[in-house]
């Protein structure tokens, strides 16, 4: 069986799983609240963030803020579908769902440390390959923008997106979602929230999800991007005393997938991408995770006091498998396997809101997390011609060579060998903050401030074992290449906030001043191409031949290593409500002053690796608003973010980018949104088959992004329609949906390797028919 007729098994299993749940559901169903889900949630709030107030117009921060209905009206499915709702906000959709990128307000990176924090049920999610997850029964999704770093720590240096799940004391019944679209993406998820008595609650939610794929490989003509993913979610929620409760979540999530539809480009149009090749690899791409995340929250209502403790476990078990010349040639292939288990424990101490001038909180936090890798890298026959003997044979010819084989190339036995690559990553750290906020009469101001230490090590062994001669040799000789070695790091940072509201009769205005920092790391990617070049000079040596340019390239310490990057945040914004609260608007101008912005980057020539690297500095401004406005059934939305992001100083030791874009980060977010439902009499021949039609129609759009530091290639601002027509009777929901309607052909990820340029095509037209049943 092929991986794919694997990946069904899995996945009829799961169905099965699912029907069989079915009854289970309906007999333990004992809902007392036929409100819907949407309705109850703008009443309730019964779990919130521990950190996060529940009226956030009422704080000074940049927000956007989803509701349960809101999202499966949007059809936000997973992190990714924030692009474009959120201004300012990008996260590409490309590669895998190991690749979850981030860029906000210009700042951002391909690999490595997040951009932004991500908290689900208040546990941090601590790595990024786990970003990436499909969504299901979210009750409440907000996206802070600008840095959190204060009351959230590392790696919130452009904000922070809190996602609560649905509780059983917020919605008591069972949910049934299924959707089928184009790609023949197909998901069904079920979940029933029961509540036997005041005191206890549960909840039971599963999904699966799978997709017959876009692309196509046309080296086996078959779809390289399709997908199988399925998630479970246990929740257990109680009152032990008057003022104690407990919440403890379990969740398990499991994806395999093909990916890394990687298109070569073979011509540009000016700054734009032109033509491409099409998909056409050789060799596997693929991708698995197992991931199990365990939080448990304690929290004491006190007569004027709140403390919590939230206390995490998180496994990550994952494997890319990656032709990385993504070509028909046999060049050389990545397998990147690892292992991560991660601790974390938060203790918060906070006065409970009252009509007091002085509200506090205060807090500690640590982690620890220990990741093992193995990461081969398996050179092939064309890779080792191209990328090894050539080069070493150049090098012999300006040399000069042995007496015994003055004219002779070198050779390999082996037809292909691999680059063993071990490492062990384990990082921990510690922090204590404090936040009080001063009450006078309109005003509010507030001040913060948080110290983070943080250690992070690596252990690397390195090696590989060839067999070389010259034509006139008379056998092949053995040479070991080998690194072995261990560094480490410590990390401290202070990260302060200082911010003013006054709040008025029609909202709030507010400035802040804010410090935001993303830690510091290794490079593991591009270990490939250290001991490369120490293989070749290796082989010089063996040769007798020294040359002061033949060596490696790379001192490994230096090469593996990034510092923390950190960054100033200065912004002043409004949150308004006009016309009795029809109208709602938030804006936001805002300047960043970053220093060291971590950055991708590609070593010249034709090389195999790639690492973080940091920029001098960087700065980047602009603005973000967003309106809705809503008149008995009618409803619009809009928004618009614009970043301009430069470079300060950044020379790569070949060309200064001084001035220029900072790459990947788009320069504008649009969206614009109308919707309308029409409400049936029960004298209309339809409302024997429906009570509601809803209509809705949106726009969004995005651009320009620029792919290097160069500024050489772009992807244009463009825009792609989309909307949905609905049927809704009691508790049953119908909807004919469809994306990019116009069919706007647009890149979404550029790179390069080994001295070619690929790029991968965004997603084509889509549409499909979802049903929502809550019971």
């Amino acid at each position: 069986m092929d991986g794919w007729h694997l990946m069904n098994t899995r996945g009829g299993f799961f169905c099965g799983l699912i029907c069989k749940s079915v009854s289970f559901v309906f007999a333990q169903n004992t809902a007392t609240d036929t409100t819907s889900v949407g309705q109850a949630l703008d009443e309730v709030v019964v779990t919130a963030s521990l950190k996060q107030p529940a009226k956030l117009a009422t704080q000074p921060v940049s927000f956007t803020s989803f509701y349960l209905s809101d999202i499966e009206k949007e059809r936000i499915s997973d992190p990714k579908s924030l692009s474009f709702l959120t201004p300012n906000l990008y996260m590409p959709d490309y590669g895998a769902k190991m690749t979850g990128s981030i860029y906000v307000r210009g700042i951002g990176a391909r690999m490595e440390q997040p951009a932004m924090g991500l908290y689900v049920d208040n546990v941090p999610v601590l790595n990024k390959n786990n970003f990436d997850f499909d969504f299901y029964d979210i009750q409440r999704m907000t996206v802070l923008r600008g840095p959190q770093g204060t009351l959230y720590g590392r790696n919130a240096i452009g904000g922070v997106i809190n996602i609560q799940t649905l509780s059983p004391f917020t919605y008591n019944g069972s949910r049934i979602s299924a959707s089928y679209g184009s790609g023949e993406d197909m998901s069904i998820a079920l979940s029933t929230y029961q509540r036997p008595s005041t005191d206890f609650g549960y909840s039971l939610a599963l999904r699966h999800h799978q997709s017959g794929g876009f692309y196509v490989n046309q080296f086996d003509g078959k779809k390289c991007d399709r997908l199988l993913s399925d998630g479970l979610r246990l929740r257990l929620q109680g009152k032990l005393t008057e003022r104690w409760t407990i919440d403890n979540t379990l969740s398990i999530n499991f994806v395999e997938q093909g990916g890394f539809a990687y298109a070569q480009l073979v011509e540009k149009q000016g700054e734009e991408i032109g033509e491409t090749l099409p998909i056409d690899h050789n060799d596997p791409c693929t991708y698995r995770r197992t991931g199990l995340s365990e939080g448990l929250t304690l929290l004491y209502r006190g007569e004027n006091i709140q403390f919590s403790s939230a206390t995490s476990w998180q496994y990550t078990d994952d494997k890319m498998v990656m032709d990385q010349d993504f070509t028909r040639k046999s060049m050389f292939t990545l397998e990147q396997a690892q292992k991560e288990h991660a601790f974390t424990q938060e203790f918060i101490l906070k006065s409970k809101p009252s009509e007091n001038r002085w509200d506090w909180l205060c807090g500690v936090f640590g982690f620890y997390k220990n990741v093992n890798m193995d990461a081969p890298v398996t050179f092939k026959k064309d890779g080792i011609k191209e990328l090894i003997l050539d080069h070493a044979n150049a090098g012999i010819d300006k040399g000069f060579p042995p007496a015994d084989y003055p004219t002779a190339d070198l050779l390999f036995e082996e037809d292909e060998f691999v680059i063993q690559s071990l490492f062990k990553l384990p990082v921990f750290g510690a922090s204590a903050f404090h936040q009080s906020s001063l009450h006078l009469d309109s005003w509010k101001l507030t001040a913060g401030l948080r110290f983070d230490y943080e250690h992070t090590a690596i252990r690397y062994h390195n090696y590989a074992d060839i067999h070389y001669r010259f034509y006139t040799m008379p056998q092949f000789k053995p040479i070991h290449t080998e690194l072995q070695d261990k560094n480490q790091e410590v990390f401290y940072e202070l990260t302060p906030h200082f911010s003013i509201l006054y709040d008025a009769s029609v909202g709030s205005i507010y400035a802040t001043i804010t410090r935001g920092y993303k830690t510091g790391g290794y490079n593991t990617q591009i270990f490939s191409d250290i001991l490369q070049n120490q293989m070749m000079s290796d082989l010089l040596d063996a040769l007798g031949v020294h040359l002061d340019n033949s060596g490696s390239s790379y001192d490994p310490n230096a090469a593996i290593a990034y510092k923390p990057e950190c960054n100033w945040n200065y912004e002043i914004g409004s949150h308004l409500h006009f016309f009795e609260n029809k109208l709602f608007v938030n804006a936001a101008i805002f300047y960043i002053d970053c220093y060291d912005q971590q950055l991708t980057v590609f070593p010249s020539g034709k090389t195999t690796g790639r690492m973080m690297s940091n920029a001098g500095r960087t700065n980047s401004y602009g603005a973000e608003i967003e309106a809705s406005y809503t008149y008995q059934d009618l409803r619009l939305l809009g928004s618009y973010g614009h970043t301009t992001a430069r470079f300060r100083t950044y020379s790569d030791g070949n060309e200064d980018f001084a001035g220029k874009y900072v790459p990947y980060a788009p320069q504008n977010t649009a969206y614009l949104c109308g919707e309308y439902q029409l409400n049936l009499k029960k004298s209309s021949v339809l409302n024997s088959l429906t009570n509601h039609i809803l209509l809705r129609v949106d726009w969004r759009g995005i651009g320009r992004i620029y792919w290097n530091e160069s500024n050489t290639l772009s992807q244009p601002f463009y825009g792609s329609l989309g909307g949905s027509i609905g049927w809704k009777r009691e508790q049953f929901l119908v909807r004919l949906w469809g994306s990019n309607l116009t069919d706007a052909i647009h890149n979404v990820f550029y790179f390069k390797s080994i001295g070619n340029s690929f790029v991968q095509r965004g997603k084509p037209v889509q549409v499909g028919v979802s049903v929502h049943i809550d019971i």
